[in-house]
C-alpha cells in the first residue's frame, strides 16, 4: 500500500532558531521533502490546514525526575525510563536527561547502568543521564534527603568517569561545599557537563569552579545562594559569565515572572537561560499524591510539595514553561521556543531535526497551538 503524503500549511514553522511564515511542509513516508512558500510546494496528498499552529522540533528537557505515576529513583530500570520518556514524549519532549535526585551509592550505580542499557536499545527519547547530588549542600538541600548528601570521593570520582564514557550526554548537578575544583576540571575534561546548585558558595567561589570547569547551574534561583547587595552569590556568577548556561523552571511559582524578565535581560552571553522541567512522578498524570524516598510529595494547584511545604520538583510541561515565558515574563515567541529547544540541545551537543528537503523526520517535529496552550505529535500518515 503506497502512503499517502502529507502537506502542512496555514502554519507557522520554527526551525530552532527563527519562526517563519508563509512556508508549506511536505512529508513523504515520514521524512520532510519539500518546504518553501505556500504556493510552490505541491499538493500531491493530504492537506492539513494548520490554522496558525506551529510546527517546531520537539522539545529538549535536561531535568525530568519522573513521568507516568513514577520516579526514576523508585525504580532505576530501563523499563522506568521507557514509560518516563513515553509519558514526556506526549508532552512534546523528544529528547530528555532522566535526572536521578540524592540517593545512595547503589541507586546511584543503578542509575547509570540503566541510562547505559537505555542508551545500547535506543529507547526514544533517552539522550543520556542527569544526577543532581549527592554532592550538595545541605544548607540548600531543597527536597533532597540531607542524610544522603556527601562529598565526592575517589570512588564517586572514578564512577562518574567510567560512566562519561559510556553515555552520550552526562550531566552532574554539584554543590562547591562538597567537591573539589579539581574534581570539578576532572570530570569537565571528561567531557561531563557539570552544573552548579544547591550550594551556598559565594559569588568568588563559584566562579573559581567555572574557570576549573562547570558550564552550567541548575534551576536558576531556587537552591542556592542569591544575589545580594554586597554579595552576588550563585545567581550572579551565573548571569555575569557568559561562558555558563542556567536551566529555568519557568512556571511562575519556583521563580517570579519579574524575577525571570530581569534574568533574562541581564544574562551575558554567549551562555543562555533554558527551559527546564524538573517533572515528577505526575508529569502526564492526574495523579495528585506520590512518593519520594518514603516522604510524601502533594499535588495542588499546579504545585508540588513535602508536608512541611517544601517546593519539591516541578508540576510542569514545557509548553507550558514556553507560555508563561512569552504571556508573563514579556519573552518573544521565537525566543521562548529556542529556550525549550535549540539552546538546551546546543549545551549537550544534541542534534535537532533538520527543516532542510529530505533531512528532517516527522516524528521529531511537534504541533503547537497557536495559543500556545496545548501541543501534539506531528499527524503521521498512514
Amino acid at each position: 500500500m503506497t502512503e499517502v503524503a502529507q502537506i502542512f500549511r496555514n502554519g507557522r514553522v520554527f526551525d530552532g532558531t527563527r519562526l517563519r511564515d508563509g512556508l508549506a511542509l511536505r512529508f513523504a513516508a515520514g521524512h520532510l521533502d519539500a518546504i518553501g512558500p505556500d504556493e510552490d510546494v505541491t499538493r500531491d496528498g493530504e492537506i492539513i490546514d494548520l490554522g496558525g499552529d506551529i510546527v517546531s522540533p520537539g522539545y529538549v528537557d535536561l531535568q525530568v525526575n519522573g513521568g507516568d505515576g513514577v520516579m526514576f529513583n523508585d525504580d532505576p530500570s530501563v523499563e522506568t525510563l521507557r514509560r518516563i520518556a513515553s509519558a514526556h514524549r506526549k508532552l512534546g519532549v523528544r529528547a530528555l536527561l532522566p535526572t536521578l535526585i540524592t540517593d545512595t551509592r547503589d541507586k546511584t550505580r543503578a542509575a547509570i547502568a540503566a541510562a547505559t542499557e537505555a542508551i545500547k536499545a535506543d529507547v526514544p527519547g533517552i539522550a543520556g543521564l542527569h544526577l543532581e547530588g549527592p554532592h550538595l549542600s545541605v544548607e540548600r538541600k531543597g527536597a533532597h534527603d540531607p542524610a544522603l548528601i556527601r562529598p565526592m570521593d575517589r570512588d564517586d570520582l572514578d564512577a562518574l568517569l567510567t560512566a562519561a564514557e559510556a553515555l552520550p550526554v552526562l550531566k552532574v548537578t554539584i554543590a562547591p561545599e562538597n567537591v573539589a575544583e579539581e574534581q570539578v576540571r576532572v570530570l569537565s575534561d571528561a567531557g561531563v557537563l557539570v552544573s552548579l546548585g544547591h550550594t551556598d558558595a559565594g559569588y568568588d567561589r563559584c566562579r573559581r569552579y567555572f574557570a576549573a570547569g562547570a558550564r552550567c547551574a541548575t534551576h536558576l534561583f531556587n537552591a542556592m545562594s542569591q544575589l545580594g547587595n554586597r554579595e552576588p552569590g550563585l545567581v550572579g556568577a551565573v548571569l555575569a559569565d557568559g561562558h555558563v548556561s542556567c536551566g529555568l523552571i519557568a512556571d511562575a511559582v519556583h521563580v517570579h515572572p519579574e524575577t525571570m524578565r530581569a534574568a533574562w535581560a541581564a544574562k551575558a552571553g554567549p551562555g543562555r537561560i533554558f527551559l527546564v522541567s524538573d517533572a515528577m512522578a505526575v508529569a502526564g498524570t492526574d495523579c495528585t499524591q506520590f512518593e519520594l524516598g518514603g516522604r510524601r510529595i502533594r499535588r495542588s494547584n499546579g504545585i508540588l510539595t513535602l508536608s512541611d511545604g517544601t517546593l519539591a520538583g516541578a508540576d510542569l510541561d514545557l509548553t507550558t514553561a514556553v507560555r508563561i515565558m512569552v504571556e508573563k515574563v514579556g519573552v518573544p515567541v521565537e525566543t521562548a521556543l529556542q529556550a525549550a529547544t535549540s539552546v538546551p540541545a546546543a549545551l549537550v551537543g544534541l542534534s535537532l531535526p533538520s527543516f532542510e528537503s529530505g533531512r528532517g523526520m516527522q516524528s521529531d517535529m511537534i504541533r503547537l497551538s497557536a495559543d500556545l496552550k496545548t501541543v501534539s505529535n506531528l499527524a503521521l500518515s498512514g
